[in-house]
């Protein structure tokens, strides 16, 4: 199965190692797991992941939230901190939404760890000819828009 973090590598290789324990080498790694794990409703990965001081009590995912297309657009880091932006693109309530934001990450003890992030939601305003996010092969506005 492709990795739902829209890598272009099977799931099995890119983000199922990190949601099975091994710890991701990046700012950028952690997010595009965290990302898969939104995808694939893994919430305890979610909650491990985040930083304890800004972690939330309690999280919980929307199972009917079709998380569809992941475009990283900048991502740094040097030993301790890092940062990745970022644009999600879902469906909810059946309305197409993107999530832009630019996460902060912080390194300790050797394991990255999302912080905290500047989010902004829009709908999807795709362009004319833009492809359908089903993969359908057609224009979204013909098929799925």
């Amino acid at each position: 199965m492709p990795c739902p973090c829209c890598s272009g590598a099977q799931y099995a290789q890119c983000c199922q190692v990190f949601h099975q324990g091994k710890a991701a080498p990046t700012p950028e790694a952690l997010m595009r797991s965290r990302y898969s794990a939104f995808a694939l409703e893994l919430a305890d990965y979610l909650k491990h992941t985040w930083h304890p001081q800004t972690r939330p009590q309690t999280l919980t995912l929307e199972p009917d939230t079709q998380w569809l297309k992941l475009d990283v657009l900048t991502s740094s880091d040097n030993a301790e901190q890092g940062k990745v932006s970022f644009v999600a693109t879902f469906q909810e309530q059946g309305e197409y939404l993107q999530l832009a934001e630019e996460s902060n990450f912080v390194r300790e003890n050797g394991l990255w760890y999302y912080l905290d992030g500047n989010a902004q939601f829009e709908p999807l305003k795709p362009g004319r000819n833009d492809p359908c996010l089903c993969g359908s092969g057609k224009k979204f506005k013909k098929c799925c828009g």
